[in-house]
């Protein structure tokens, strides 16, 4: 396997770029390549969706958003390199990659944004080091069982919804990279025509740059290593989240074909004194509705402890 690139002006100990990526030593071994937005003010740990860019979430990690945000490629994915061991690619090995970039970044505690797979991470990382989440943004996810929370809106019952989400990203290869990416993006067929099911997706648009910079990355994957990550998200259970005790504020996506919003309102009554909203949206609500995701980042910081 090539060697990955040498990061520019990096500091000892594989430290951080000022807005750029650097190469950071997970736990196995594994060379991650990670990103920092350069910014000053609140750290902020983001967990992205499975082989999602930063550009996903255009207001979050622009420089002067407030946030210096850090952020990891997938083992395997976007310059990331793959384990030596094909089975570390669990939430739970995600979740040690998650801990790997904050020591990097010198991060002792962040606030820790997840979306979709990230949400996953991000309750896996409070679970088991409580002290380095300060406050928990979990975007279009569940914590644990997410193939349970697949293709809802279509009616299909939850039985049959893990081995639907198996059988979808087994195909990943077949049906080429953009396919899964566009899908995700629309609501349900019987909602696609109504007001809110058009605006709601249609908002991406609005963000042309950064929706291309998303679409360009998810075409340059290599799609059956995507569905060999995409299939060990399936064995990660739901995760007890009553111990949680950090601020949480969940968001969900009316119209994601991916996660079952009626799960997401479930999982944010098991966190103690958690939040929801729900947006005229589909998975990709960070896409479709930064200026919010800025918002709710804010209004999550505020109600951290130190503000108490």
């Amino acid at each position: 396997m090539e060697d990955l690139p040498a990061p520019r002006h990096s500091q000892a100990r594989g430290g951080p770029l000022q807005g750029g990526h650097t190469t950071v030593r997970a736990a196995d071994g594994t060379r991650l390549r990670a990103w920092t937005n350069g910014g000053d003010g609140v750290p902020v740990l983001l967990c992205n969706g499975l082989g999602a860019p930063p550009a996903a979430w255009p207001r979050v990690v622009e420089r002067d958003s407030g946030f210096r945000v850090v952020t990891w490629a997938h083992r395997g994915l976007a310059g990331s390199e793959r384990p030596a061991d094909r089975s570390r690619v669990r939430v739970e090995d995600h979740a040690d990659d998650a801990r790997a970039v904050l020591d990097a970044f010198d991060m002792p505690s962040a606030t820790v944004v997840g979306w979709s797979l990230g949400v996953n991470v991000a309750f896996e990382l409070a679970l088991e080091q409580s002290s380095r989440v300060r406050s928990l943004l979990a975007v279009a996810g569940v914590p644990g069982g997410s193939f349970s929370a697949m293709f809802a809106p279509y009616g299909l019952p939850r039985r049959l919804r893990a081995p639907a989400g198996r059988l979808s990203s087994r195909l990943l290869p077949v049906v080429g990279p953009l396919l899964p990416v566009v899908v995700a993006s629309l609501p349900p067929w019987h909602e696609l025509l109504t007001p809110a099911g058009f605006t709601g997706p249609a908002r991406e648009a609005t963000h042309p740059a950064a929706l291309y910079h998303v679409l360009h990355e998810f075409s340059r994957h290599d799609w059956r290593w995507y569905r060999h990550l995409a299939l060990a998200v399936a064995e990660h259970a739901p995760l007890d989240v009553a111990g949680v005790s950090c601020p949480v504020t969940f968001v969900a996506g009316r119209y994601d074909t991916l996660v079952d919003p009626v799960d997401v309102r479930t999982a944010a009554e098991a966190v103690p004194g958690a939040r929801l909203r729900t947006l005229a949206g589909t998975h990709f609500v960070p896409l479709q509705y930064p200026e919010v995701m800025r918002a709710e980042l804010q209004a999550l910081v505020a109600r951290e402890p130190r503000h108490r």
